[in-house]
């Protein structure tokens, strides 16, 4: 299993955070979604493709640093 962790610089709030957890957790191959308000990241661990992982932090309204 691999561990994927993105900075997210625009969150900033708990709806952020659920928003970006419930997109992420939908791509395929993806285990455990971590998202920390304090530090801005997004910690993915599964096997999903990186794109489809940015792709979905996109959908949330995010971008990726």
């Amino acid at each position: 299993m691999n561990q994927l962790v993105l900075s997210v610089p625009n969150i900033s709030c708990g709806r952020c955070v659920e928003a970006i957890r419930e997109e992420v957790s939908l791509v395929v191959g993806v285990h455990a979604v971590t998202v920390d308000l304090a530090t801005k990241t997004v910690r993915v661990d599964g096997d999903a493709d990186p794109g489809a992982v940015r792709a979905a932090i996109g959908e949330a309204g995010h971008q990726v640093a």
